[in-house]
């Protein structure tokens, strides 16, 4: 069996079971719960992924796949699916996958940035990060219609787990206010079983 190194909390992860859910293929991989704190290298998860990130899957040969968009793509092409579309579908699942992965790595900067304390915690990183949040919602605001008539795939994903996260980490910001159409769309994803098993609230 497979081994996926995995954290309930982490939006990555998300990515991974969500498409492993829509896939019918959760029972294949065994979950393995690993901390990859950016600042304590985890050994144990090393051995498998020398940058000690997550998600990391261990093939059955042993063999390891790392980052999300990578285990993603496996994921799907082992399973005949259809998360990563080709033709003229192909480039805006990619697009908007670029744009909900470049969301979640500038949320998680600009929630590091907000935890740290007040003698080292720089307000003008976090308004950076605030400011490209905003940009990117307004972007796909404009294109939620695109998002809504277009068949789910990776850049869904993407996009859903940046929203995600923005909802468990940063309520108080409020980003449905700033994209009322693109949180009609979002309202749609949420009803999916696979989003709702996926919840950062569901953790072990």
């Amino acid at each position: 069996m497979m081994k996926l190194h995995w954290s309930p909390k982490s939006p990555y992860v998300r990515k991974v079971l969500i498409v492993g859910q829509e896939t019918g293929q959760l029972d294949t991989f065994e979950k393995v719960r690993s901390v990859a704190a950016m600042l304590k290298p985890n050994e144990a998860l090393m051995r498998d992924n020398p940058l000690s990130k997550i998600p990391t899957l261990v093939l059955d040969d042993g063999s390891t796949l790392f980052d999300s968009v990578v285990i993603c793509e496996y994921l799907n092409d082992r399973a005949g699916g259809t998360f990563f579309p080709t033709g003229d579908a192909k480039w805006p699942a990619l697009r908007w996958q670029a744009l909900g992965d470049g969301m979640l790595d500038a949320e998680i900067l600009w929630r590091n940035e907000r935890e740290r304390s007040d003698a080292s915690r720089s307000d003008v990183l976090i308004a950076a990060f605030e400011t490209k949040t905003i940009a990117a919602l307004a972007l796909l605001d404009g294109e939620a219609e695109a998002l809504a008539s277009t068949p789910f795939a990776i850049g869904h994903v993407a996009v859903a787990c940046a929203l995600g996260y923005l909802d468990f980490r940063f309520d108080a910001f409020g980003w449905r206010a700033r994209a009322p159409k693109l949180a009609a769309w979002f309202a749609t994803v949420e009803a999916r079983d696979s989003y709702r098993d996926t919840s950062p609230d569901l953790g072990e």
